[in-house]
């Protein structure tokens, strides 16, 4: 009992928290840092306006030890070797690998950032673009995360995407239903009527290939639509990740507690 009440009143890891390296520490450190933040999802209520300080440091922990592995394939798949149930964790680093081939680095001075709309409300968006077109709300949620990190990253991209579902203006008009390109409500729907005008939900890998023509990007994609649909919890712990950019000098956070 006296050691259950000492891990309830733990406090979570401060924002520069070290990581451990030597893989079974590593690996006992991710599976408790996971457990901490499900409880501490489960403990916000209500789910509107600002992320719970508990929740935003250990998404943040866990978003650090997820890049650190991202980068470090021996020590990854050391790790994985040791978890319960490696399959969260493994897709996750597949869907960030494939991304990273993607991306080129940046200068600092290239990005914008701004506050995401709250979780709630945002889910209300994808769940009414889901109704009217028939696009499962959390492929819209996952193609807004990997597009702008849900709103909080501003900049355009190279190719003169905007906005939080990054369009090509040209696109927009078409499919954007009269809409403004950067208003996160007006996006959702506009990135379903897109998606469903080119196969959604029928095949959502030619309609994916149609928004981002890279089948990198499609992959990625739908890994996070399936860690969506297959733990309720996972959209919130995404809701509550910081940015984190690549630049020429490596990885910068841009967001989040200091």
């Amino acid at each position: 009992m006296v050691l259950l009440a000492f891990l309830a009143l733990a406090a979570p890891p401060p924002p520069g928290a070290p990581i451990p390296r030597e893989p079974a520490a590593l690996a006992s450190t991710y599976e408790s840092t996971t457990r901490d933040l499900a409880a501490a999802i489960d403990g916000w209520h209500p789910r509107t306006g600002r992320v719970p300080r508990d929740v935003t440091l250990y998404a943040l922990y866990q978003q650090r030890i997820m890049l650190l592995l991202t980068e470090r394939r021996a020590l990854s798949k050391a790790v994985l070797a040791r978890l319960a149930d490696p399959r969260p964790l493994r897709s996750e680093l597949e869907a960030r690998r494939e991304l990273g081939r993607l991306s080129k680095p940046q200068p600092l001075s290239a990005f914008r950032t701004g506050p995401a709309e709250p979780a709630d409300r945002l889910r209300g968006y994808y769940l009414e673009a889901q109704r009217r077109f028939g696009v499962s709300w959390q492929l819209l949620a996952a193609v807004n995360y990997v597009e702008s990190a849900f709103n909080k990253l501003r900049n355009a991209s190279t190719a003169g995407a905007q906005g939080p579902m990054q369009f090509i203006p040209s696109t927009w008009r078409r499919y954007g239903l009269g809409g403004n390109i950067n208003d996160p409500h007006n996006a959702i729907l506009g990135a379903a009527n897109y998606l469903h005008a080119n196969g959604a939900p029928r095949n959502y890998r030619r309609a994916l290939y149609r928004y981002n023509p890279s089948w990198l990007y499609v992959d990625a994609v739908l890994r996070y639509s399936s860690r969506f649909r297959a733990d309720p919890r996972a959209y919130y712990v995404f809701y509550s990740r910081q940015v984190f950019v690549r630049t020429p000098r490596g990885l910068v956070r841009l967001t989040g507690p200091r």
